[in-house]
């Protein structure tokens, strides 16, 4: 893997230590907080491969019913 060296002044090298986790690179830190977004694509192919039992479908459709039945009102002050 190619690598680049950086040069960070020590407030930002602070920064990422906060964030850094035991065991875990700088360049993991850098990755989870500005790598690559997931987007409705990643969305729709992690659905894809999820298997819901039926009794949980009719659970999901139960709570979809029953909140278009009770929809939320603003409070009276």
């Amino acid at each position: 893997m190619a690598v680049k060296t950086i040069t960070v002044d020590l407030e930002a090298y602070d920064a990422l230590a906060r964030h850094k986790e035991p065991g875990q690179s700088f360049s993991q830190v850098i990755k989870r907080h500005f790598g690559r977004r997931h987007t409705g694509r990643d969305l729709l192919d992690v659905l894809s491969r999820v298997n819901l039992s039926e009794p949980t479908l009719d659970a999901i459709d139960a709570v979809i019913e029953e909140r278009r039945r009770d929809v939320a009102r603003p409070v009276d002050l």
